[in-house]
């Protein structure tokens, strides 16, 4: 259940950063409710190729995929691991990633396929209350960049 609060949470930052919209406050709720629930939908389904290619990242947002990206590589090959200062590392680059969103289309619901499990993810690392359940999570944000690689440019 908590998971699935964070997660709705972490739905409607995305979707509210992504410059959604409207004049009329009910209207607004009604859309943001539906698109919940698709966006939640959109996390169980598998991410799909560009007619055989790889979705283009628009460059602005890119930049922070790349900059956790590397954070976790490096974080593999440090001896001293502090999983708590990692999880706030990546937290700060997917509030700039969210709050840079600019796609929209096909690759961005592509997107969000990946991304939503990735800050639960996050989250669970953040949360996790012993050594092993981080190595878990890191483990499991580690090949989400392997995911990422195979659908994203």
């Amino acid at each position: 259940m908590k998971a699935f609060l964070i997660s709705i949470s972490a739905i409607s930052l995305f979707l509210f950063s992504c410059g959604y919209t409207s004049n009329e406050k009910s209207n607004e709720q009604k859309e943001t409710a539906i698109q919940k629930e698709h966006h939640h939908e959109d996390e169980n389904e598998a991410i799909e190729l560009n007619n055989g290619e790889k979705w283009k990242v628009d460059a602005n947002m890119i930049t922070h995929i790349r900059n956790m990206e590397n954070d976790i590589t490096s974080f593999a090959n440090v001896e001293q691991k502090d999983y708590k200062s990692l999880s706030n590392k990546l937290q700060s680059n997917i509030d700039l990633l969210t709050s840079n969103c600019t796609m929209k289309g096909k690759a961005h619901d592509e997107l969000h396929k990946w991304l939503l499990p990735y800050m639960d993810m996050v989250k669970e690392l953040s949360n996790a209350k012993d050594e092993t359940e981080a190595t878990k999570q890191f483990v499991n944000i580690q090949s989400s960049f392997t995911t990422f690689n195979q659908y994203f440019q």
